[in-house]
């Protein structure tokens, strides 16, 4: 076969190869493959230019091989033999000794120098610049003008098929955001609670951005959601909600990213502001709506114990004002828990371990208080009336009791057990007062328990009540 009769077979398969697939990296590949057997020579190679940072990258080869696939050569326009081809939008042909030219350029991971000749020639379309070709022999050769021609044909073809494949990867790449952006836009309008929401925003980041790793980061410096690991390249991204920073979207990944990445992230960390806004008025609602409901049930219990008060004769009306104060700051201290630790259960210990301080602040003359206290919790509504009932016991032996006063908190069973214990003259020296009939109908109403006063070298009380509702109180817990 003749020269022209195999350089349109060439032509012919390259209109085919280029023409078959959409996927760059497939054709720049297939390519290299056919100019190299068609041109009888012993490699080639395909770059593409790189407009953003202004170089050529190599993305496809034949006959030899990057060693370190991690690291793709890359060079300027005007660096190199191929990029002086690029540059000067014209083929350059060395027949020998190449690598002796001045504008040779060597790469680490690619043995450049074993080749004699080169032929290389820009990829162009429509006079922009999309790439550059060459092709090497190990032996000298001067290739001929035909060959010179033939690889700018193939070149031109080559620069159509960049063309329609960046364009099909736009379209991928935009229909991929869309997609994510529709992921994260359902589980955002979904979710009724933020934890979801940016748990789903930050895998959905992970998965479309390739990532080992993301977070969300609010403005105190608190990692909200973290997923995978730390990567090479990282990327932060402010989140902002009317002109304020509210947080910040942390991406990490091993290769760097676009520009369009970047524009995806930025419209991904806008979805994150928003749903950390609407999370954060949903749960300030919630809130309200809790503390309202909270304090309500408090005033009301305040007001049933201000008219039992009241119903008493022949009472100090000092005494009976200190009491009530007691007991107002007793419900204080629960509701004060609550909102500090935002949860519906209370810390036992740490409850009445504030209430004893409070109640031994005033005393003139000291007393010694000894406690041991087991880590145990109660839903807010029985705490507040446990807070009661022991606020009434212990200012009970504070003012009746002897100079020791011991308080334990322990779980036994499933039960609470709570026991006041002093060392004074004994039940004789508990009235039967309004104090104590708070405390017997609290114990027997609101805790479902009992209270026992035994004399035991001094008063020893103990109120002992099951840590949980039974199920048949459960439509009740606010009584």
């Amino acid at each position: 076969m003749d020269d022209a009769a195999r350089h349109l077979a060439l032509l012919t398969r390259t209109t085919e190869v280029v023409n078959s697939s959409l996927d760059l990296q497939e054709v720049m590949e297939a390519i290299a493959h056919e100019v190299a057997a068609a041109l009888e020579t012993d490699s080639a190679y395909v770059y593409l230019y790189d407009e953003r940072t202004d170089e050529l990258v190599l993305r496809a080869t034949h006959g030899t091989s990057v060693e370190n696939a991690t690291t793709s050569p890359r060079m300027r326009r005007g660096e190199g033999i191929t990029g002086a081809a690029a540059a000067d939008r014209a083929p350059v042909m060395i027949a020998a000794d190449a690598h002796l030219d001045p504008r040779f350029k060597s790469f680490p991971n690619l043995p450049e120098d074993e080749y004699a000749s080169i032929l290389a020639v820009p990829i162009l379309a429509r006079d922009k610049l999309e790439g550059a070709l060459n092709v090497r022999t190990r032996e000298p050769r001067s290739f001929s003008q035909a060959e010179v021609g033939l690889l700018m044909t193939i070149a031109g073809q080559v620069a159509q098929s960049i063309e329609h494949a960046q364009l099909y990867a736009q379209a991928q790449r935009r229909v991929h955001e869309l997609e994510a952006l529709a992921r994260i836009s359902k589980a955002v309008s979904e979710s009724l609670y933020l934890e979801e929401s940016l748990e789903a925003i930050v895998q959905t980041t992970v998965e479309s951005m390739n990532a080992t790793g993301a977070a969300i980061v609010l403005e105190d410096g608190r990692i909200a959601w973290p997923e995978g690991r730390a990567g090479t390249h990282a990327v932060r991204l402010p989140l902002r909600w009317r002109g304020r920073t509210i947080g910040e979207l942390v991406v990490d990944r091993d290769i760097p990213f676009s520009d369009d990445d970047r524009q995806l992230l930025e419209a991904i960390a806008s979805q994150a502001a928003v749903a950390l806004e609407h999370g954060r008025m949903a749960l300030r609602g919630v809130l309200a709506q809790e503390i309202h409901h909270r304090v309500k049930n408090n005033l009301q219990t305040v007001a049933s114990l201000l008219r039992l008060q009241a119903r008493t004769e022949d009472v100090d009306p000092q005494k009976a004002l200190g009491d009530s104060v007691n007991r107002i700051l007793a419900i204080a201290a629960v509701h004060e828990v609550l909102t500090e630790h935002r949860e519906d259960d209370v810390d036992l210990d740490e409850l009445i371990d504030r209430l004893r301080a409070m109640l031994v602040q005033g005393l003139v003359v000291g007393k010694d208080v000894s406690s041991s206290l087991e880590p145990l919790s109660l839903a807010g509504q029985r705490a507040t009336s446990l807070a009661l009932v022991f606020t009434e016991l212990f200012g009970n032996a504070l003012e009746h009791g002897g100079g020791a006063i011991s308080i334990a908190l322990t779980g036994c069973d499933g039960d609470v057990v709570l026991a006041i214990a002093d060392d004074g003259d004994g039940i004789q020296a508990a009235p039967d007062s309004t104090g104590l009939s708070i405390v017997r109908a609290l114990v027997r109403d609101e805790l479902g328990g009992e209270l026992t006063l035994v004399d035991d070298h001094g008063l020893h009380a103990e109120v002992r009540f099951p840590a949980s509702l039974r199920k048949d109180d459960d439509a009740h817990p606010d009584r």
